[in-house]
């Protein structure tokens, strides 16, 4: 996931967990699964989302899906760099494989342009600590796979630099390796300027604190993005080696660093692979969901790229064996890098997009990271005023006016293919949030195009050097995916049948927004919600027929 941008311009009650277990046992499926999604409670049938979830459950291939995560976290991503495009060509042979591209109903193309600074690739580095004549390595890598590969920052130069230890700016002197936990962009012009030979940061965001108690966040690497065209050498250590750096200068040891980098830079284009599943009776109108490449972590976003390139299979299977009926719409599925990826597709569809979804972090293990599903919905009056039950992520709130919220309800479609996974596959956690942006659905929520992000927070290792594989959990990623395809599928081909199990949603949501502002003394963020829910009603009636 991205950085936060701001858009141009909780606990769930006692009476919602009643309406939830009433919902699940009025289904006549047998033994009531355990569904708690934190968030407006919604009604059960099975219509909307119910209709694909089962089917989706059945056609995900979860050993499939984890082997293409296994594959994609072989490499540190960057954009068009070597292991970008080695992803980019195995989603392709996927999809071929799958239909994509001689079926004239499953379309494939790629989308090209060109970067305006050069695709960079990390080759190796070296981190050496001396001290009275003994040396000792604090982090290294020679391979893609190393866990250390994130010690250099995105656009890093290549350098062979030693010099004696600086842990404050006033103390730098010509060719000092700068050391500090701040985070390099605060720091780096200003270590330039005083001689720095090299920048080495340990910084890590709070919410990188492992949650269990096991410290395992001291030996974390935070990945990092420095500007194109950066000729200072730099690199991302642990809070451990920094705690060792700091240790060996107070006690005298006469410490100096050697540091070693090698990249490679590349004149290529950016690509964005685009498969579409072409609408049945109205082709021109699409639902798109977008998973981005780039980032080096198994959770962010190798599982949001493999989860969504396997939910894509399996729907293309269950379309042509004529186990589920072509959508009326068309769905787009975006594969490439956060933000350009929607933009370019965005800027040069003939179609007319009516939905976008963001696949981004869909397989944190609940065990081992702490993060639970997400639903974050696009900017409503719960981004204004957060009221219980809503309630913000670690990420925290994004910058929204009156002017931003645009009523529509895809989050309520959303929301019931969540509750609907947790029915059918036997239980789950999840919640929704309001707005923070930070991936591809702010894209459309820009140009006014209802979207929202399927997603895991918070996760402690979330951009570190300890998103690797073993954080990865293959059976929340199909349930995340199944969600969020679910979700393209209602809305992509709505049933008339559909619009009831809305309606009543819409209707259980405003009245609990409501009496929850209203108990908070915000009568003015209590007529908001009236006028979204109002606005939601008349988009369902809208697109959802």
């Amino acid at each position: 996931m991205g950085n936060k941008r701001a858009i141009v311009g909780t606990a769930t009650t006692a009476a919602a967990v009643v309406l939830l277990a009433l919902g699940c046992a009025s289904s006549g499926r047998g033994e009531v699964p355990t569904i708690r999604h934190r968030g407006p409670a919604v009604h059960f049938d099975d219509s909307g989302p119910a209709r694909y979830v089962p089917k989706l459950l059945d056609a995900f291939d979860q050993e499939r899906a984890m082997e293409v995560v296994a594959f994609i976290d072989r490499y540190y991503r960057a954009p068009a760099n070597e292991g970008y495009e080695a992803v980019i060509d195995r989603l392709l042979e996927e999809l071929r494989r799958a239909g994509f591209g001689s079926d004239p109903r499953l379309e494939l193309e790629v989308l090209s342009e060109e970067m305006d600074h050069p695709a960079w690739t990390p080759r190796s580095a070296s981190l050496r600590l001396t001290t009275n004549g003994r040396t000792e390595t604090l982090h290294a890598f020679s391979e893609g796979t190393g866990v250390d590969r994130v010690m250099l920052p995105i656009n890093a130069p290549s350098c062979r630099v030693a010099g004696p230890v600086a842990l404050a700016l006033d103390e730098i002197e010509e060719g000092a390796i700068f050391v500090t936990d701040a985070p390099v962009g605060q720091v780096m012009r200003r270590a330039r300027q005083r001689g720095a030979a090299a920048v080495l940061s340990a910084s890590l965001q709070t919410f990188n604190t492992d949650p269990t108690g096991q410290k395992r966040h001291l030996d974390a690497i935070q990945f990092r993005t420095v500007p194109a065209g950066t000729t200072t050498p730099v690199a991302q250590i642990s809070l451990r080696s920094y705690t060792r750096i700091q240790e060996a200068v107070v006690s005298g040891e006469a410490a100096r660093i050697s540091f070693s980098a090698e990249v490679e830079f590349d004149e290529r284009p950016l690509r964005t692979v685009v498969a579409s599943i072409v609408g049945d009776s109205r082709p021109d109108e699409a639902v798109a969901a977008a998973s981005h490449v780039q980032e080096p972590g198994a959770c962010d976003n190798a599982s949001g790229v493999a989860g969504l390139l396997e939910s894509v299979v399996g729907l293309a299977g269950l379309l042509r064996s004529r186990a589920l009926d072509w959508p009326s719409r068309t769905l787009v599925f975006l594969w490439g890098d956060e933000f350009d990826q929607s933009r370019v597709w965005l800027e040069t569809t003939e179609r007319h997009p009516i939905a976008g979804i963001s696949s981004d972090m869909t397989g944190q293990s609940r065990t081992r990271t702490g993060a639970i599903a997400l639903l974050e919905r696009m900017p409503d009056p719960g981004a204004l005023v957060t009221i219980p039950p809503d309630e913000h992520t670690p990420w925290g709130a994004g910058d929204v006016t009156v002017d931003d919220l645009n009523p529509n309800g895809l989050a309520v479609v959303a929301r019931c293919a969540m509750n609907d996974v947790a029915r059918f596959a036997g239980g789950w956690e999840s919640a929704d949030h309001p707005w923070e942006g930070g991936s591809d659905h702010d894209e459309f929520i820009e140009r006014g195009i209802p979207a929202v992000l399927f997603w895991h927070f918070t996760a402690f290792a979330y951009h570190t050097s300890l998103d690797r594989l073993d954080m990865v959990d293959a059976a929340e990623i199909r349930r995340t995916q199944v969600a969020l395809l679910a979700t393209a599928l209602a809305v992509a081909d709505p049933h008339p049948g559909d619009l009831p199990r809305y309606q009543a949603c819409l209707s259980m949501e405003e009245e609990e927004r409501v009496l929850a502002a209203e108990s908070a003394g915000r009568s003015d963020i209590a007529k908001l919600w009236k006028e979204w829910t109002e606005g939601a009603r008349a988009w369902m009636k809208r697109e959802m027929l």
